[in-house]
């Protein structure tokens, strides 16, 4: 739990500035494609899935060292070997996890929020789910095992390899000649994710390209077929919480209304997207037919709102960075108490984007109990230790969080006023 919070500590403020920087290399291209509401609920996306990882959310069922310990042919000792080997295996299990997420139904709905963005950057990097709390997939790494790839080995990939999958999310770098054929470049990943026909379903490798090529997997990016991004049942929210659980809510409805014993229990194993017969017309939900003919969501909001977006992104980004690097002096079971402040922050403000009355009564519940922490810690989880003043820092940044809500509730929510934001 702290290790890993202290790395992303470190790896956070990095992919940031590559973010930033990207923004104003597309404004001087005159190419934005970085839109700064899709932004923020990427980075918020990004924010909440590190606290569920931080905090340790999510459960294996049977996990690495067990696999090594059982089937291990030779140990390895922790050498360059073990640890070309072990990236090599990580790297084929990611392509099946990855592969298998898109193609069963109760899969996808774990991957559905990395693709949700209707843009294609940095920032879309960062929308991870929080849906999933098994690994189910562990048994993919037996390879490593079975040649006794320490688990030490195996810890230290795993966020690396992760981190590398940041960069070729992005629109401005195309072709890289020969390292097409070798690694998964940002013009492989767009055609990932992509909605095109040609496109779906194509280019799963994270690192090696290889796996696509190897599997039948391989789409190249065609010049005469520009992507389209996005998932063909548009989120139609910033709310990263109601992303991660739409599509498992729709397989919900679907199962219960089911006619058919049968279909109750199957469509969760079925196709990705598969509904029992007839479903699409007796309770159709919206979805995307012509790739090119499609309004993006949120094309349309008050620059206000984005600012102060912007500025709650900021200040939640502040929150747990101090989190991160006070794990241990916040202790047990205080820190679940900070992370579930966090999720119900970033809950709150992003139904305000989403410009729902309703985040008035989430924010005010997020008020009280921002109020209760101070009140039964004394301060905000030692902070006053750095900083003498910061509860009453704390206090003050909820109040005008709750002021500003009501503001936007009460004054701002008229989309048909609302101002098209240049960025």
């Amino acid at each position: 739990m702290e290790e890993y919070g202290k790395i992303l500590v470190f790896v956070m403020p990095i992919f940031l500035i590559l973010i930033i920087i990207e923004k104003i290399y597309g404004h001087y291209k005159g190419e934005d494609t970085v839109p700064n509401m899709d932004s923020v609920s990427s980075i918020s996306s990004g924010m909440v899935n590190s606290v569920k990882d931080v905090l340790g959310l999510s459960i294996t069922l049977v996990t690495y060292d067990w696999f090594e310990n059982k089937f291990a042919i030779i140990h390895l000792d922790a050498t360059i070997w073990a640890y070309i080997i072990g990236f090599i295996v990580i790297d084929f299990y990611g392509y099946w996890s990855h592969r298998l997420s898109h193609q069963i139904n109760f899969l996808w709905n774990k991957h559905a929020i990395h693709h949700s963005s209707e843009e294609f950057n940095l920032a879309c990097a960062l929308r991870q789910t929080v849906s999933s709390f098994v690994n189910l997939f562990t048994f993919l790494l037996i390879p490593a095992a079975l040649l006794g790839v320490p688990p030490r080995v195996i810890a230290i990939i795993l966020p690396i390899h992760l981190f590398l999958q940041f960069w070729y999310h992005t629109k401005h770098i195309k072709k890289m000649g020969f390292l097409e054929h070798i690694l998964v470049t940002p013009s492989h990943h767009r055609v990932h994710h992509a909605i095109n026909p040609i496109y779906m379903d194509k280019n799963h490798s994270q690192i090696f390209i290889i796996w696509d090529k190897l599997f039948g997997t391989f789409q190249e990016e065609l010049d005469s077929v520009p992507p389209v991004f996005g998932i063909t049942r548009p989120a139609q929210t910033w709310n990263p919480f109601r992303i991660n659980f739409q599509h498992l809510w729709l397989l919900i409805t679907d199962a219960w209304r089911a006619e058919k014993w049968k279909d109750k229990l199957t469509i969760w194993f079925k196709p990705t997207g598969w509904r029992p017969e007839n479903f699409e017309e007796k309770y159709p939900v919206n979805k995307i037919t012509d790739v090119y003919a499609f309004e993006k969501y949120g094309t349309q909001h008050s620059n206000k709102l984005m600012y102060w977006s912007l500025f709650q992104a900021i200040i939640t980004l502040l929150l747990i960075t101090y989190m991160y690097n006070s794990i241990a002096n916040i202790g047990l079971p205080n820190v679940f108490i900070y992370g579930a402040f966090i999720f119900l922050t970033v809950y709150s403000y992003t139904e305000l984007m989403d410009t729902r009355k309703i985040s008035l009564l989430w924010e005010t519940i997020r008020f009280f109990s921002g109020i209760a922490i101070v009140a039964y810690l004394g301060d905000w989880f030692g902070m006053n230790t750095l900083f003498p003043l910061a509860s009453y820092i704390i206090i003050g940044y909820l109040v005008l969080s709750l002021l500003v809500t009501f503001y936007f509730v009460n004054t701002n929510f008229d989309t048909k006023k609302s101002i098209v934001a240049t960025s």
